[in-house]
């Protein structure tokens, strides 16, 4: 099949929208993407792009059409307002003229926010009448309330709005978590066109290189969050934990892996309350390393915040997590705590709560650490049985051929 992958984010950022197409195309499909110049998560354009520098390449043998974008900056609401609407507004000239050099048997949008992602690929469908598979990743106008902080009606009640139109134009819509398709089904009788296909973990992970070169790590009980440090991530429940076993568990050291908005907030908690013996944030590095930092870890940490629209989501790091062989410490609530649960693959407390964190972590740091392999091939045997690459892979080929 000719299938056009339409996403703001493509490698070499670090989205699931890379193994998708590196997949398909690996199975004989004719792939071709259409996204924006890297510059996630920093908010500044990658070295090697550029406005008229690498826009278009062949990457894995997938055709990459880069459109032009503002790009995100710090983050804050106007400039990523400017970043999410320039890219809609160049990648769908792109589009129109895409669709008059190519005809695609479908089109695939994958959307973490922006949901405005999915105009490109409502031209497409306009001039060539492709059918349009809406991967949603993040629901809308929900997290643009709730994450975003917007309360405005109008802007709340137009976004409703395009997010139905959106969903009134695709051919299915593809949900990560179970816990969307109530919300989805808010918005209109979209129940035929609701398929789950979840998040996977990348094979640098699942079955990646131990022997990646990492910082030496201290010595103790390691708790490892590895990843997005945001707001959804609910640092300050994390740093409350460690606040309250700064100086009766001294031995739980916790490592953050990562970076983002939230990253100047736990540095400054860090020195405000002088836990640089017991937190440590190592920023950032590639996807290949993460393997060597999880077999290094005594558990992996996954938090979000006690909202709503957090409670249906099920964090990709989940998959990621569970994939490692590692036992989970998770404090959030919905899908995602009951998937570790049914698994038995660590530890589960809610969303917020970071006393009941702080017990759970003393008493984890106690058991033997036969038990903890325990858990953590739980977790790696229902994330095979469940989460695998491949497997949802051959579940979209089947989706797609079937209409």
């Amino acid at each position: 099949m000719k299938i056009l992958i339409v996403t703001q984010y493509f490698y070499p950022e670090n989205f699931k929208s890379n193994d998708l197409a590196f997949e398909l195309q690996k199975r004989g499909h004719d792939v071709t993407v259409l996204t924006g110049i890297p510059n996630y998560p920093e908010g500044k354009i990658y070295d090697g792009f550029g406005f008229f520098k690498n826009r278009k390449q062949k990457i894995n043998g997938v055709k990459v059409i880069r459109a032009l974008l503002l790009p995100r900056g710090n983050g804050g609401g106007i400039r990523l307002f400017l970043n999410y609407f320039s890219w809609a507004f160049f990648a769908s000239l792109r589009s129109i003229r895409l669709s008059y050099s190519k005809k695609f048997d479908a089109v695939i949008v994958h959307e973490p926010s922006p949901i405005t992602q999915f105009y490109p690929a409502l031209m497409v469908k306009r001039i060539q009448k492709t059918p349009i598979y809406f991967w949603v990743m993040d629901l809308w106008p929900e997290s643009l309330e709730i994450a975003g902080g917007i309360k405005n009606k109008f802007v709340l009640n137009f976004f409703t709005k395009m997010v139905q139109k959106f969903y009134n134009e695709s051919e299915k819509i593809l949900i990560t978590s179970k816990g969307f398709k109530k919300s989805i089904l808010q918005k209109g009788n979209y129940a035929n066109k609701i398929e789950y296909f979840p998040n996977w973990a990348e094979d640098t992970i699942s079955s990646g290189n131990v022997d990646y070169p990492i910082p030496a790590l201290p010595s103790g009980f390691k708790v490892m969050f590895a990843g997005n440090i945001g707001e959804a991530q609910d640092m300050e429940s994390i740093m409350d934990t460690a606040l309250k076993l700064k100086d009766s568990h001294s031995n739980i050291k916790f490592i953050l892996v990562g970076d983002g908005r939230k990253m100047p907030f736990v540095q400054e908690f860090i020195k405000k309350h002088d836990l640089q013996k017991t937190v440590y944030t190592l920023g950032r590095f590639p996807v290949e390393a993460m393997a060597s930092f999880f077999k290094a870890a005594d558990v992996l940490l996954v938090s979000l915040k006690d909202d709503p629209i957090f409670n249906l989501t099920v964090p990709a790091k989940v998959q990621a997590y569970m994939s490692s062989g590692k036992p989970i410490m998770a404090m959030l609530n919905g899908e995602g705590s009951q998937n570790i649960k049914e698994a038995d693959c660590g530890f589960a407390v809610p969303a917020g709560d970071s006393g009941k964190l702080a017990q759970v972590l003393k008493n984890a740091a106690q058991i033997d650490e036969e038990e903890l392999n325990r858990m953590g091939l739980n977790g790696k045997s229902f994330y095979e049985k469940n989460f695998k690459l491949e497997e949802c892979i051959s579940n979209l080929e089947k989706i797609i051929s079937r209409k």
